[in-house]
């Protein structure tokens, strides 16, 4: 059941981390470099082999609910106050 869990964690991750890397390019074509920067740099932080690259290096552990306080944040973010929310609503329209 553990083992089930953990994949389901990781594929979840991938997704997640895939996602906010894709606004992190499109805020780098659309909109600003800083901005994709950081998008780019919060994507790594849901990929499984950076949190095991970073226990192994650092033997820091990120918590589940920080990452879930954190994905929330970014999506509020992204589709509320940044400016590629206003491009998409834009192109929308």
């Amino acid at each position: 059941m553990m083992k089930n869990k953990l994949h389901i964690l990781n594929v979840l991750g991938w997704v997640f981390g895939l996602s906010v890397f894709v606004v992190g390019v499109l805020n780098l074509i659309l909109v600003h470099p800083i901005p994709a920067l950081i998008y780019v740099v919060l994507s790594f932080i849901y990929f499984p082999p950076t949190g095991k690259l970073i226990r192994k290096k650092y033997d820091l552990l990120i918590p589940s609910w920080m990452k879930i306080i954190l994905a929330i944040v970014i999506v509020m973010f992204t589709l509320g106050v940044s400016d590629l929310g206003d491009i998409i609503d834009h192109w929308a329209k």
